[in-house]
């Protein structure tokens, strides 16, 4: 492998953070972390807790949350289900289309789920390859009435003709955000996959004004980009002035803060792997103990169907 899983998993987490709190013209600036955000960990804490998917338990946790999801932000709560179960496409596809019953039944936010989990599961096998992804993606949505696939397409034809990002703004105006967004996410990240900055950077500018560019469309074309970008360059792809300033200036409470996301990062990794047994274990001694582990996980590869408890 070129790099480690556990660093993939840590730059899909980080790239959400960076996401979040990138602001147009004024660079890293921090936010209000959204109910998106909230969602992904309380979803991560609760495979790290169980070592499975639990939808009673995920719905439990939910509910004491409070969280409100937009419709974005429930691809953001559904990431941990794509991390834990990236290497068996059949039971990605059904966990994901499970955990969606909690939240909702729109087909938009359907595919756009199933696409930005694929993609993402493909990072960490290391399968994901530019020029493929957007077929392998369409594959594997399958029969739907949505426009994703044809919109997806179409970024696969303006990317063949080098077409810049203006273009693929003007082209990408209509009253569908969410298909937008997404489709608009997979050319920033498609088009600059080697360059983390770079393709946050552009997403950020999604919009024609900077009113636009601080709107929730261009937010949510970050987040969905810098997850991506994350889970394809790993933490070594994050430039190390964005990831320091994160770590200092977060807010240092138990959920947000920048260590207590290595550390579920960290957890998630050891407990689909079967280094922890995670039954006896409390989700804080977990990422306490992943924490701990984490210069040796940084080289563990844990082989399918042999060490781990799933």
């Amino acid at each position: 492998m070129r790099y480690s899983l556990v660093s993939r998993f840590r730059g899909t987490l980080l790239g959400v953070l960076l996401g979040e709190n990138l602001d147009f013209g004024r660079g890293i600036q921090p936010q209000n972390y959204p109910d998106g955000t909230m969602a992904m960990i309380v979803g991560i804490e609760s495979l790290i807790s169980l070592g499975r998917l639990d939808l009673n338990d995920w719905i439990a946790r939910q509910q004491k949350a409070s969280v409100d999801l937009a419709p974005t932000n429930i691809i953001l709560a559904t990431l941990p289900v794509a991390l834990f179960f990236h290497e068996n496409p059949i039971k990605l596809r059904q966990n994901l289309l499970d955990v969606l019953q909690i939240w909702d039944d729109d087909p938009v936010v359907r595919d756009g789920t199933l696409a930005v989990g694929y993609a993402i599961a493909l990072a960490l096998t290391e399968k994901l390859d530019p020029l493929t992804l957007i077929p392998q993606i369409i594959s594997f949505l399958g029969e739907t009435p949505t426009s994703i696939p044809k919109k997806l397409l179409r970024i696969e034809n303006l990317l063949a003709q080098g077409a810049g990002l203006e273009t693929v703004q003007a082209e990408f105006t209509s009253k569908e955000k969410l298909s937008n967004t997404i489709a608009i996410a997979f050319y920033c990240f498609l088009s600059t996959s080697e360059d983390f900055r770079l393709a946050v950077l552009r997403a950020t500018k999604n919009g024609h004004t900077i009113e636009d560019a601080t709107s929730l469309m261009a937010r949510s074309t970050s987040v969905i980009t810098a997850a991506l970008s994350g889970a394809y360059n790993t933490t070594a792809g994050i430039p190390l002035n964005w990831r320091l300033f994160l770590q200092r200036n977060l807010p240092a409470s138990e959920l947000t803060s920048f260590e207590q996301m290595l550390e579920l990062a960290d957890a998630l990794v050891a407990v689909w792997s079967g280094l922890y047994d995670n039954v006896r274990l409390h989700p804080k001694e977990l990422t306490q103990q992943g924490c701990a582990m984490s210069r040796v996980m940084l080289s563990v590869y844990a082989a399918p169907r042999v060490i781990r408890l799933r």
